[in-house]
């Protein structure tokens, strides 16, 4: 390590929630080691939030007071504008973009940011020579971005895929140990201030489908897609395909999953079976985990806390502590200039499937049922028939690989053999 730099790093802050609030304590607290580790200074300057009179329960005396972030991201007395607001509108992009006319780095923790104007941000930084850092905006603690970009470096992504908002890990864990349906769990999350106050970027996969979107430009060398990433949320799923699932030995999961294939790039955040025993099976309440398939490596599995105060700070502090120490990468982890405008894949990998069919007590259904997915190119694997109550039951069904268009056309089709009530839920067993 090179002597201590006469100059601090000074950081000014906008957003003063629950995560930039954990960064001052972490300055406050840790400020002689930071200095150790970086050898620099890491001081605060200034700071930003709508209320200056809210208890925060830090001491932000030291330090001036802006109340608009674009003043704050364009202080002469600021290195690094540490953006903790949240939004891809408004206050969040104006100050971003202010800071980096200004000449200014920036830390971010904003993933729907990044998923709409990263691209645009990325050129603007490094035409002005600066950098964007944002390890805090994917997967909270975990530090998957400086994995991707650095510790990955020397590998071709073949696919990256993980549980990435723990809200709705937390609501399927819940399902499955309480055995308690999702509209209790969901109000249940909604109490304990796990949802967003959308609750749709939670359980609708779009506050994952940002985070899958960032991770995927890096590792495929993209820019940022987020409009082709394919979304389901986990509203459908029921306390009876968590059961049913664990009877054939796995367990459902709001899975991201990116590849290249040879259609294009393949960006889907959907529900998915994963085999019971495996790490994501295994994977419980708000953790967060990701997968990275290298070609050199092989598999690796990051696991750790998706969010929270302490998690999430952390992350910032690890980017803010990288600039002080002189390290200079490209937004994306290679030029903004060079990265490939994607082409989506239309059609998912082929795959095993989950079906649950409400079959009628007739002669015969059985063989209907698999008829019609025969004639769609379906073949079955396994399949497992519950109990009859009243006129019908519970059917389930893992087929060999085959394509959700298959599927969709054998579902369809299920109408018009009579035997087959309701609708079917089709589920993507995913191979790990």
């Amino acid at each position: 390590m090179s002597a201590v730099s006469a100059s601090p790093l000074r950081l000014g802050i906008a957003g003063l929630g629950t995560v930039g609030i954990g960064v001052v304590k972490i300055v406050q607290r840790h400020a002689e080691m930071l200095e150790a580790r970086t050898g620099r200074q890491v001081v605060i300057t200034a700071v930003s939030a709508r209320d200056r009179t809210k208890n925060r329960d830090a001491d932000l005396s030291g330090y001036a007071w802006e109340t608009d972030p674009v003043a704050l991201a364009t202080r002469d007395d600021v290195d690094v504008f540490v953006e903790l607001m949240g939004g891809h509108e408004g206050a969040a992009k104006n100050a971003t973009e202010a800071a980096l006319r200004a000449g200014k780095d920036v830390v971010t923790a904003n993933k729907a940011l990044l998923a709409h104007y990263g691209q645009e941000l990325a050129e603007m930084a490094e035409a002005a020579g600066r950098v964007i850092r944002y390890e805090a905006a994917v997967a909270g603690g975990i530090p998957v971005i400086k994995a991707l970009t650095e510790g990955l470096a020397g590998n071709q992504l073949r696919r990256v895929m993980g549980v990435m908002n723990g809200t709705c890990n937390y609501i399927l864990t819940r399902m499955e140990t309480a055995g308690l349906p999702y509209d209790t769990v969901f109000e249940e999350a909604r109490q304990l201030g796990y949802l967003e106050a959308d609750p749709n970027l939670d359980v609708g996969g779009i506050d994952a489908g940002h985070k899958l979107s960032i991770l995927a430009a890096i590792a495929f060398g993209t820019k940022v897609s987020f409009d082709d990433v394919v979304l389901e949320g986990i509203g459908r799923i029921s306390i009876d395909d968590i059961r049913r699932a664990g009877d054939m030995g796995y367990k459902i999961k709001l899975l991201g999953v990116a590849q290249m294939t040879g259609r294009g790039l393949e960006q889907r955040m959907t529900p998915c079976l994963v085999p019971d025993s495996s790490p994501l099976g295994q994977l419980h309440g708000g953790t967060n985990m990701v997968v990275l398939e290298g070609d050199s490596v092989g598999q690796i599995v990051l696991r750790g806390a998706g969010a929270g105060e302490g998690p999430t700070a952390s992350a910032v502090m690890g980017d803010v502590a990288d600039i002080a120490r002189g390290l200079r990468l490209p937004t994306f982890g290679v030029p903004a200039t060079k990265l490939a405008e994607p082409t989506p894949a239309a059609v998912s990998a082929p795959a095993p499937y989950y079906l649950r069919l409400e079959l009628m007590d007739k002669p015969g259904a059985l063989a209907k049922v698999a008829s019609v997915l025969g004639d769609a190119g379906v073949s079955i694997s396994r399949m497992r028939q519950y109990g009859h109550a009243d006129t019908s039951a519970p059917v389930l069904i893992v087929t060999h690989k085959t394509t959700r268009d298959a599927i969709d056309v054998a579902i369809g089709r299920f109408p018009a053999t009579g035997v087959v009530e309701g609708e079917p839920v089709a589920i993507r067993i995913e191979e790990i």
